[in-house]
């Protein structure tokens, strides 16, 4: 489904679209925020999964964004990490930072705006998918602290396609004609 994904995106106008993994195999969560953001300098960062539970009747879709509850939570350590990282340099957006105080406001308002707009694209997202799943675990962005979210600056998200436990999910998951079809909802989404 990622790569007809990134195939239907690659037909669109102005838009690239990259995988951070070619085939099968294990990368490291953090490192794949690092390939989107820092090798492929990516905008937006799409992470596409089937889903799984003990329960195989459970069923449907979801689209994850990033949670922000909770001041220790790991957002504000990133944020946090965000500010030491533009310390370094002189400028932050166009402004030039004068001091801790102004660096920490500007890295909230940047992991607060990047959130906005994942949760307006995972929202165009799941309208899109609706028709063709049926099934969504809700019709609104899920927020939660998955560790392949919290990249600060980079639009991020989460779309669970279905479950791969529930044997009629499984079906369609496996078959390519849907996965095209789920592909293509997701990329007009994006």
């Amino acid at each position: 489904i990622a790569r007809a994904t990134a195939e239907y995106l690659n037909r669109q106008g102005g838009i690239t679209a990259r995988l951070t993994r070619d085939s099968d195999f294990f990368i490291p969560l953090q490192r794949r925020r690092q390939i989107a953001r820092y090798d492929q300098k990516a905008d937006i960062f799409v992470s596409i999964h089937a889903d799984s539970a003990p329960n195989r009747a459970a069923h449907g879709a979801s689209v994850f964004a990033l949670s922000l509850k909770g001041a220790n939570s790991a957002t504000s350590r990133f944020a946090q990490m965000l500010a030491e990282q533009e310390n370094k340099s002189d400028l932050i957006g166009g402004v030039v930072a004068e001091s801790d105080d102004i660096t920490g406001v500007l890295a909230d308002m940047l992991v607060e705006g990047t959130l906005k707009h994942s949760l307006e694209m995972g929202q165009l997202i799941l309208g899109e998918m609706k028709p063709v799943v049926g099934k969504l675990h809700s019709p609104r962005v899920e927020q939660a602290g998955f560790a392949v979210l919290k990249e600060p600056g980079m639009v991020s998200l989460l779309v669970e396609t279905g479950f791969i436990s529930n044997p009629d999910e499984e079906a369609r998951l496996i078959n390519p004609a849907y996965q095209r079809e789920l592909a293509q909802a997701i990329g007009e989404g994006i």
